[in-house]
């Protein structure tokens, strides 16, 4: 899914429109899993009782609970989390109903930086450190394939240096 161009400046495009890593839907689609398995155990437990109809509408509302709290509403934050390089700037958004956003001119990126572990590394993911010109270092975790997030962040930050040094 692009990031909207109504939303960028006139001049603006798209570099790199990522989402967190997908390790973040892990324990999620986990309890997904569990939650159906268990419930369909569940049921079948009850299916030859009198009362298996309230039974099944019981262990359906809390299998509804838990998959919409559990399971949904992460995969919602997930699906809603930006983070955007553009050519003038980077953006992070995140947030469904309350929405968060962290706006970084590419003029004022002073060094980026990525960091990632020996199970990120398997996994392909890390986290993205800016130090911007006047604020502390804002990290980003989970960004998947950090390093060529890295490197092409690293060249849109100097692109802007590469006519001076020619002339």
């Amino acid at each position: 899914m692009a990031y909207p161009d109504e939303l960028l400046a006139a001049n603006e495009r798209v570099v790199i429109h990522k989402h967190p890593h997908w390790k973040m839907l892990f324990f999620p689609v986990l309890v997904f899993l569990v939650t159906v398995g268990v419930g369909a155990y569940l049921a079948s437990l009850v299916a030859g009782q009198s009362w298996h109809a309230i039974a099944w509408i019981a262990i359906a509302a809390v299998a509804a609970i838990l998959i919409g709290w559990l399971t949904l509403i992460p995969l919602i934050r997930w699906r809603t989390t930006h983070f955007v390089v553009t050519t003038q700037r980077v953006l992070v958004r995140e947030g469904v109903l309350s929405r968060t956003g962290i706006d970084i001119p590419m003029n004022r990126i002073n060094s980026v930086q990525f960091r990632h572990g020996f199970f990120q590394r398997l996994l392909g993911c890390g986290t993205l450190i800016i130090e911007s010109a006047s604020d502390e270092p804002l990290e980003f975790d989970d960004i998947p394939q950090v390093e060529r997030v890295h490197s092409q962040l690293y060249q849109e930050v100097n692109a802007d240096d590469e006519p001076a040094r020619r002339d």
